[in-house]
Parts: structure tokens; C-alpha cells; sequence
């Protein structure tokens, strides 16, 4: 990635600059803000997944902490490159292995990196981990639970049933019984988690165990459509929750969020190539910086400038919206919705573009958004 910085806003820049290649804009206040959201708001550990933007400096600011929050003290790593990542920038901090199928290999450099807290959702998995005295093992459960865009459910975790019997083996071998659990990506409600807490409670009643910790993964909603989701009111609703559902026994709490963290922090700037009847032309698409426009619902957060700097006010009309690659798939969306005065050569400003889009966007056919602009405000 190509970095620099800028001390003003992103449509000055471009009408600067006038970028022919996709840029990302970086906001490290915005960064901060949200951070502080989940540090003063979630009742219990804020873990975050690495995979959702691993760049070194989203890192570095998330572990660096505030005047008015603690640096995160712990991250949440699927493989030993985020291990080596996170121990790169912030050495001391915990390392939490919740990838729930590792490979011998792995599993070697998790206990050299000196991982904390592992996932299991099989007992061939658990076997692999070999001694696990004291170790932290959380049990990874699933659900047919409804409420997020896409499932979770469908690669990992185990069944209640299989999940009691596995926090039994935990507790034989020595381990540190906890449950993890996903409720998917993008849940606006609370009722996902609602239900998760409620069978969390009951695998672990069922199987005659204490529970160390219950970790309620992420799923945490973006701002990708308005009304800007209102977090705090799920994290009101889990802490009632695990309250009802736990009583007495009632374990700590971890969350992991990725999405909901990282999202706001980045804008990406795209150049309109060109603009033919209903249909419209980017220099960036699914191949990109904008990969997860396949798996998502379209966003409708973002602005159009001129390349002048000024904003296209004209009314929204939905267009057709392809990226630039010759692959035909590399298509938005016929449901975005750009003013009606848009025209060659202006600059679309997509907004929440943090999560899973640098560290997804590819080299296909040789595009690809990788500069960063760092703001400073």
C-alpha cells in the first residue's frame, strides 16, 4: 500500500489531486471514536478481529488506547501471519486463536506466539491441541439462528448437544471451559444474540460445567444504511441477558468485533470512467476495494463530487454499476442509487469502507485500490 497524509477533508483532495487510480481515505479519530464506543459501552473485553482490516496502523491505533480509553489489550487472530502481525505492533498483547480448525502446523506457532484463548467445535480438533492444562478452550456452538445477512453457522461450530460433551472434555483434561459462539455479520438486532446467550446458558448446565468466560463474537452492524445501528442497545441487551439466562453462575464476557469496528474509519474514492445510458463505469469494483458489494445489500451511504470538489446534488436515480476489470461479473449492483447529474471524470466517495476491503481487494487485471490517505484533523 502506498500511504501518505493530507490535513483537510477527502473532496479537497481529490480536486487536488485528481486521482485516475481508486484511493482510500484513513480517519484515525473516527477510528478512536468508535474504539471508545465498544471500551465504554460493551460490559466486558473488547477483542478485535484482525481479519477485518489488518493493516499495521489500524493496530497500532487500536492498541495504542486514548486519554479516555485503554489500548486493547488483546486481538482476535485466525492464522500465525495475524499473530505475527499484531506481535509486531503490539507485543504484549493477548493473543485469542478462535479459527476453530487448525492445522498441526498452526497450532505450533499459536503455542509459540503464546496464544491464550483457542476454539474448538470437534474433538479431533481438541485433540490436536494435545496438553491443555490451564489452557483457556472455548467451545464454539451454532444455531439456526435468523438476523444476520449471511450465517456463520455453516462452516464452524458444534450442535448443543456435541458442544456439552465437548466442555466436559475440556474440563477432564485440565482445560478452562468457556463458549464462543458468531451470530453472523451485519445483525441489527439483539435477537441473535439473545437466543445464542439463552442456549450458551443451557449447553452449559447440560454439560455440569462453570463457565469461564462466554465470548459473543461479533456480528456487530456497520453503518453501511441509515439509521446508524444503535450498539449500545445491544450491549444493554446481552448484559440482561447473560443476567437472566446465567444468574449466579453468570461468566465474563468477550466480543470480537471486526466490521462494526473498522468500518467507519475508511472512505474509498472511485473515479466514474464513464457514464452510458442507465449504466455506469468504475475504476474499482468486486475485485477490489468494494468485494463485499457481492455478499452484502448494496450501501447507499455515499457522495458524488465534481471533480471541481463540489457535490452532485442532483436527484438519486438508480444505476447499474460495473467495476473495470473485463470479467462481467465485476458488477455492483442496478440498485445504486447516484444523482441524476453525474457525469465522466467526477469521483464517488463511498463511505464505511473499512472493514474487508483492503484486505481483500486483488490484482485482477491489474486493478486495485492501494493507496491510503491519511486525514489529519
Amino acid at each position: 500500500m502506498l500511504r501518505e497524509a493530507f490535513r483537510t477533508d477527502p473532496a479537497k483532495w481529490l480536486a487536488r489531486e485528481q486521482p485516475d487510480e481508486p484511493v482510500f481515505f484513513y480517519d484515525p479519530v473516527r477510528l478512536e471514536r468508535q474504539a471508545r464506543r465498544f471500551a465504554l459501552g460493551f460490559p466486558g473485553e473488547v477483542t478485535y478481529a484482525v481479519k477485518a482490516n489488518p493493516d499495521p496502523m489500524v493496530i497500532e491505533a487500536l492498541a495504542r488506547g486514548g486519554a479516555d480509553r485503554p489500548g486493547m489489550a488483546a486481538f482476535d487472530v485466525a492464522s500465525p501471519q495475524e499473530m505475527e502481525l499484531v506481535r509486531g505492533v503490539a507485543p504484549e498483547a493477548r493473543l485469542h486463536y478462535h479459527n476453530p480448525v487448525r492445522s498441526m502446523a498452526e497450532i505450533a506457532a499459536g503455542k509459540r506466539h503464546g496464544v491464550t484463548s483457542w476454539s474448538v467445535d470437534r474433538a479431533s480438533e481438541l485433540d490436536k491441541l494435545g496438553d491443555i492444562t490451564g489452557a483457556e478452550i472455548a467451545v464454539r456452538l451454532k444455531l439456526p439462528v435468523a438476523g444476520a445477512v449471511y450465517d456463520f453457522g455453516s462452516k464452524f461450530g458444534a450442535a448443543p448437544a456435541q458442544a456439552a460433551a465437548l466442555l466436559r472434555q475440556v474440563v477432564d483434561r485440565g482445560g478452562v471451559p468457556s463458549i464462543t459462539f458468531h451470530p453472523g455479520t451485519q445483525c441489527r438486532s439483539a435477537r441473535a444474540w439473545e437466543a445464542y446467550i439463552d442456549a450458551s446458558a443451557e449447553v452449559a448446565r447440560e454439560a455440569g460445567v462453570t463457565l469461564h468466560r462466554l465470548n459473543v463474537g461479533g456480528g456487530f452492524p456497520a453503518h453501511r444504511e441509515d439509521p446508524d445501528p444503535d450498539l449500545q442497545e445491544i450491549f444493554d441487551a446481552i448484559k440482561a441477558r447473560v443476567g437472566q439466562a446465567f444468574g449466579t453462575l453468570r461468566p465474563a464476557l468477550v466480543c470480537e468485533p471486526g466490521r462494526a469496528m473498522v468500518a467507519e474509519a475508511f472512505e474509498l474514492a472511485l473515479r466514474v470512467k464513464a457514464v452510458s445510458g442507465g449504466a455506469v463505469f468504475l475504476n474499482d469494483g468486486i475485485y477490489g476495494g468494494l468485494s463485499e458489494w457481492r455478499d452484502l445489500q448494496p450501501s447507499q451511504r455515499l457522495t458524488v463530487f465534481a471533480p471541481d470538489g463540489t457535490e452532485r446534488r442532483g436527484a438519486l436515480e438508480d444505476r447499474e454499476v460495473f467495476g473495470p476489470t473485463c470479467d462481467s461479473l465485476d458488477r455492483l449492483s442496478d440498485r445504486v442509487g447516484l444523482p441524476g447529474d453525474l457525469q465522466e471524470g467526477d469521483h464517488v466517495l463511498f463511505h464505511a469502507c473499512g472493514a474487508y476491503s483492503t484486505a481483500l481487494s486483488t490484482r485482477f487485471n491489474g486493478y486495485g485500490a492501494r493507496r491510503i490517505v491519511t486525514l489529519m484533523r
